[in-house]
């Protein structure tokens, strides 16, 4: 039920008021690449069954996961996996009360980022 007294204030002010943070941003991406992680794991979960089922079948989900489609998939999964696990450890990090001051916290999140993109470049280039 609306309050009618409301008048033509806005619901929910904190996306008009609020200049999204380095450590916020970081944060909500770590939880949509621990989601996003669910879309390779099923690719790659599918690609086994269809290795166990049949030729014909391991043939469709084969051409699946090596086609420009499953090689985007999976460079963002990887990805994903790298950006999850230093976002993980920077939680440690701050779970041992250890760089919770908003300069040390910015640090861990570019490392986070940065260290992310590198060691994605660093896979894609040794494997």
């Amino acid at each position: 039920m609306a309050d009618v007294n409301r008048g033509n204030r806005p619901l929910s002010p904190h996306l008009q008021v609020y200049r999204p943070q380095l450590n916020s941003i970081t944060s909500i991406l770590t939880r949509i690449t621990g989601n996003a992680l669910l879309v390779g794991s099923l690719m790659i979960v599918w690609w086994l069954l269809a290795a166990a089922t049949s030729e014909s079948y391991f043939a469709v989900a084969n051409a699946v996961l090596t086609s420009w489609f499953g090689d985007l998939v999976m460079l963002g999964s990887l990805w994903a996996i790298w950006y999850h696990t230093l976002a993980g450890v920077r939680h440690l990090i701050w779970d041992n009360a250890k760089m919770l001051d908003l300069e040390s916290a910015d640090i861990l999140s570019w490392i986070v980022v940065i260290g992310s993109v590198v060691l994605t470049i660093f896979t894609v280039i040794v494997i």
